[in-house]
């Protein structure tokens, strides 16, 4: 790939700020050929985006609700991937953006170049979506398996593979969320596009999925993925020593919901070594019961055992932890040497010289690299593991956790106390364009603790507010008398909360969205009135009763005055327009209680440099909640409703005055029990112009 300004060209060359210029600009190229609003906002991020883009420089740019940020990125990024040649990569935290992103925003980029004759040659640029291997069905390893059928699968699994080899005769995509139902996990492992046998020695492009698409997506000027793809592959080693780029060759990045960025980040950048995974590697070489596994034809009978041999050192380890370390939590820290003995470590050694052993006796080819691959992953439980019992990752906090249904999974954990060194070696010390950007990234309109937080600490940070119409399209209540938690009373709190809820709720004719904090309230406030909604011609909807969140958005959408109650997921990401959500009622403000590892770490690792982990962590983090909470009730300019806040401490506590700055507003209206009926507006009502709130009594 060459650099945008190598390119030699008849053609002059086009000045991508002055070009987004006209696009963005009053009486520009969106209202003339779109009939869209000027928005000053999106021009100004617009504008600042595609000078980042054409420097190759960081940029970091909250923008609030309603500025149009996909376009703002998009239309940039379209233009300087077809100048330069270079792939625009656009990660997104959410299903719900990545769709918007590929169905509804390229297609007005695309619509909006075509009505432009100044635009028209990038009207054809190329977009891909790019998910991790394991999702693709790889020919060449399917026609392994059904050649080794035998030895691979048990008869009760062989079906199962025959009904994915039929469909795998008119798939298109070769993915396997399109298989109904979706395939045997266990099979699936064997034929999917993950495995070291499907590479481009083995599959074309003719006649792989995978490999199609990633020639398709070699030739996308916009390739869209998530953060849990881009930084997994990130921490998988990213491209080859040396090579320009972050994720693809010579390509530059855009991140949006980037208030998620650091969290997902550190999820990815550490280890993950369950005892499931672990047992179910080494079964797939060969397991006893089965008399099945892909090594099973190669090997003699002392190779064979020496495979179960580590097998039961991995249930006898592993299930040692779970009878002590976790017999009374589901979670724990792992902090000294010597916390366990390393029964594990020689049998997986000797596992991985067995097969190395094996392999010195097949000759090259589809099944050499397919237990060569085997092997290498062996190799990597085998390390990692070795680590994880020396504590090897210095600044890594590490621990172990039980899952399943029986409590019998036991799952070694590691991942970064600070993740701004890693950022910033992998982000911005590359000198290549990334932008990040958010509705939520500032705490109290200043960015520099997000900027910390990621290790982006010297880059251009900008910020634009909302264009919605907070001041006349929305009250805010705050109730001065519902009872922090106590341990003296713990269920007046509660049952003042259930009070409000009632209350609030059958105030608002729209729908109501109700945050809570922790799943014993929510659990809570439903026994107690679950049942009464109803009867009142309420639809309920509540987290954990058997809906996903995207079904349980989309239901509590259509039902148009339902009720929600959600915790932890439902602080973000849900975008509900109209008055199908017309108000949001905040039961706390959302402080995680820092009992996990990653925030005890984190804790004393700010701590130790003498800092105050309350002010540089809880509060940062619980803000950024709190917008994102807020942040769910005007989704679209003619949006109107109610935020309600539960939760005194706004009012009486020091750092309240830093929530009270994040809600969209100035003015709110104190409510308690004696003057709620007085004050509590009905959202079907007209809400308030700004001289009626400019006559609200005074407030702070």
């Amino acid at each position: 790939m060459i650099s945008p300004n190598d390119r030699e060209s008849a053609e002059p060359k086009v000045l991508l700020p002055e070009l987004i210029g006209r696009v963005f600009a009053p009486g520009g190229y969106l209202q003339t050929a779109l009939n869209l609003e000027h928005r000053p906002q999106q021009e100004q991020m617009a504008r600042a985006v595609a000078a980042g883009m054409e420097l190759d420089e960081p940029l970091i740019f909250e923008a609030g609700t309603g500025v149009g940020k996909s376009l703002a990125y998009l239309l940039p990024g379209i233009v300087h991937a077809t100048e330069s040649q270079r792939p625009c990569v656009v990660s997104s935290h959410t299903i719900s953006l990545q769709e918007q992103l590929q169905r509804k925003d390229l297609e007005i980029c695309r619509t909006l170049f075509r009505a432009i004759p100044e635009l028209e040659k990038y009207a054809d640029f190329k977009s891909a979506v790019l998910v991790g291997k394991g999702n693709y069905l790889c020919p060449t390893r399917l026609a392994n398996a059904i050649r080794n059928k035998t030895e691979l699968f048990p008869n009760d699994e062989l079906d199962e593979l025959q009904r994915i080899a039929a469909w795998a005769e008119y798939t298109k995509t070769g993915l396997r969320q399109e298989l109904n139902p979706l395939p045997n996990f266990d099979v699936w492992e064997q034929v999917n596009a993950e495995g070291s046998a499907c590479n481009r020695k083995n599959c074309t492009h003719d006649s792989c999925h995978y490999q199609r698409a990633r020639a398709e997506m070699r030739k996308a000027q916009v390739v869209i993925v998530n953060h849990s793809l881009l930084f997994a592959l990130l921490n998988a080693g990213g491209l080859a020593p040396g090579a320009k780029g972050i994720l693809l060759p010579d390509d530059f990045l855009v991140i949006d919901e980037a208030h998620t960025t650091a969290e997902v980040a550190t999820e990815h950048f550490g280890a993950r070594i369950s005892s499931y995974g672990v047992d179910r590697q080494l079964k797939m070489l060969f397991n006893p019961k089965r008399k099945s596994g892909i090594v099973r034809k190669f090997a003699h009978p002392k190779q064979l055992q020496c495979i179960v041999d580590a097998q039961e050192a991995c249930q006898e380890f592993f299930g040692y932890l779970v009878a002590t370390h976790l017999a009374k939590h589901k979670l724990v820290r792992i902090s000294e040497l010597g916390w366990c003995e390393p029964t594990i470590v020689g049998p997986l050694r000797a596992c991985v010289q067995t097969m190395d052993g094996i392999l010195s006796k097949i000759e090259d080819g589809p099944m050499h690299d397919e237990i060569k691959d085997q092997r290498g992953r062996i190799h990597s439980y085998y390390t990692g593991i070795r680590r994880f019992i020396d504590l090897a990752e210095e600044d890594h906090v590490h621990w172990i956790e039980k899952s399943g249904r029986a409590g019998n999974i036991c799952t070694l954990r590691t991942a970064p106390i600070d993740i701004a060194p890693y950022l910033r070696e992998e982000l911005f010390n590359k000198e290549i364009s990334v932008t990040l950007t958010s509705a939520t990234l500032s705490i109290a309109r200043d960015m520099k603790p997000f900027q910390a937080k990621i290790g982006a600490e010297h880059e251009t940070a900008e910020m634009v507010d909302s264009p919605f119409d907070y001041e006349n399209h929305t009250r805010v209540y705050i109730a001065t008398d519902v009872p922090v938690p106590s341990r003296e009373d713990p269920r007046l709190a509660i049952e003042t909360l259930i009070d409000y809820i009632r209350y609030c709720v059958s105030k608002v004719s729209g729908g109501s969205l109700v945050l809570f904090t922790s799943y014993h309230d929510l659990r809570k406030v439903t026994d107690a009135l679950e049942h009464e909604l109803q009867a009142a011609g309420r639809p309920f909807f509540a987290q954990g009763q058997g809906m996903g969140r995207t079904e349980m958005t989309a239901a509590f959408l259509a039902s148009g005055n339902g009720v929600l109650f959600g915790t932890d997921s439902f602080w973000t990401g849900v975008d509900v327009p109209g008055p199908a959500l017309s108000q949001v009622i905040i039961t706390r403000l959302p402080f995680d209680v820092p009992t996990h590892p990653i925030a005890e770490a984190k804790s004393e690792h700010i701590k130790e440099r003498g800092g105050n982990p309350f002010a540089e962590m809880n509060l940062p983090e619980a803000l950024v909640k709190f917008r994102q909470g807020i942040g769910r009730l005007i989704r679209t300019k003619d949006d109107k409703g109610i935020i309600t806040i539960l939760d005194s401490r706004i009012l009486h506590k020091s750092y309240g005055r830093q929530f009270l700055q994040s809600l969209p507003k100035s003015k709110f209206i104190r409510i308690s029990k004696p003057d709620r009926d007085a004050r509590f507006l009905e959202i079907h009502q007209q809400l308030p112009s700004r001289s009626d709130l400019d006559r609200e009594p005074p407030n702070r």
